[in-house]
C-alpha cells in the first residue's frame, strides 16, 4: 500500500460513505504496518473541498444558526452543524498525516489516530440525523475548516491553528450546547449530549497533541511557543488576538495551555 496516494484518495473522495471506507481499509492496513512511503513525495493542491459536489456551500454569515434546540427543526439544525464539523475534521486530520513529511512515526500514528475519532464522531452524529428522519447534506454549510487548511500550509501554523484554536474552542463550545440541551432535557436531547461528551472528552485528547506538535516544532527551531502561537493567530486571523476569549481552563489545561496564555486570551489577571 502506497501511503501518500492512499490517503490522497481518501482526501479527495466526494462520497461520504466510499471515503469512510476507503480510510478505514487504509487504517486497518496502516496498523498492521502494510504500507510504504515513496522518496520525494509532493502533497496535492488544497483548491476545493471534497464535499464541494453533494453540499449546498454558502458563506457562514448564511448558515442556519443553531436556534430552538427543542424543535425537530432545530435539533436537525444542530446535528448537521456538528455533522459537517467533524466531516471537515476528517480531511484536517489526513492532510496532516500527509502533508508533512520526515517527522517522527509518532506523529502519524497521532493524527491517524485523530482521524479514526472524526470518522467515528461523524458516524455518531449522522446516526441521530437519520433517526430525526434527516442526513448528511440537508442543509447548507460553509468552508472555515477547509479555508483555515488552506492558510496553514506549513507544519507550525497547522498545528497552532487548527487543534491549538480551532478545535480548542469546541472545549468551550460544547459545554454550551449540552447546558442547553440540559435545559430541556427530553429523550433525543439526552442522545445528542451523550454524544457530545464522547466528542468533548476526545476533543481534548485531540488538542493535546496538537499542543505537542506544535511544541515540537518550536523547539527544533528555537521558538518561544508562547510568542510565536500569538504571533501565528494574529498572521492567519487578523484581529483574533485582541479579542476577549470565555475559556473552559480546566480543559485547556489538560491539553497543554500555560497560564500565560489562558490569561492572554481571557484578558484575565489568573488562571484559576
Amino acid at each position: 500500500m502506497n501511503y501518500y496516494k492512499c490517503i490522497e484518495n481518501v482526501i479527495n473522495e466526494g462520497n461520504p460513505k466510499l471515503k469512510i471506507e476507503k480510510f478505514k481499509t487504509f487504517y486497518k492496513n496502516y496498523l498492521s504496518e502494510n504500507y510504504e512511503k515513496e522518496d520525494g513525495y509532493l502533497p496535492y493542491k488544497m483548491e476545493k473541498p471534497s464535499y464541494e459536489n453533494f453540499l449546498k456551500i454558502v458563506p457562514p454569515q448564511k448558515v442556519s444558526h443553531r436556534k430552538y434546540m427543542n424543535t425537530k427543526e432545530g435539533k436537525i439544525n444542530l446535528l448537521h452543524t456538528i455533522a459537517h464539523i467533524e466531516y471537515s475534521a476528517i480531511d484536517l486530520a489526513l492532510d496532516a498525516a500527509l502533508r508533512f513529511t520526515n517527522l517522527p512515526k509518532e506523529y502519524y500514528d497521532d493524527w491517524l489516530e485523530v482521524a479514526d475519532d472524526e470518522v467515528r464522531h461523524f458516524e455518531m452524529i449522522e446516526k441521530l440525523l437519520v433517526e430525526l428522519d434527516s442526513y448528511y447534506g440537508a442543509l447548507e454549510v460553509h468552508t472555515n475548516l477547509f479555508e483555515a487548511m488552506k492558510k496553514t500550509p506549513d507544519f507550525l501554523s497547522r498545528m497552532a491553528v487548527v487543534p491549538r484554536f480551532l478545535e480548542a474552542n469546541g472545549l468551550e463550545q460544547n459545554p454550551k450546547i449540552m447546558d442547553k440541551l440540559n435545559s430541556n432535557p427530553d429523550e433525543f436531547n439526552q442522545k445528542i449530549i451523550g454524544a457530545l461528551n464522547v466528542i468533548l472528552e476526545e476533543e481534548i485528547d485531540h488538542v493535546t497533541k496538537g499542543d505537542r506538535w506544535f511544541k515540537y516544532e518550536c523547539d527544533k527551531q528555537n521558538l518561544n511557543p508562547e510568542k510565536v502561537y500569538i504571533e501565528i493567530l494574529e498572521r492567519v486571523y487578523p484581529g483574533s488576538t485582541s479579542k476577549q476569549y470565555s475559556l473552559n481552563f480546566e480543559a485547556r489545561k489538560k491539553a497543554g495551555f500555560s497560564c500565560d496564555e489562558l490569561k492572554f486570551l481571557s484578558k484575565k489577571s489568573d488562571c484559576n
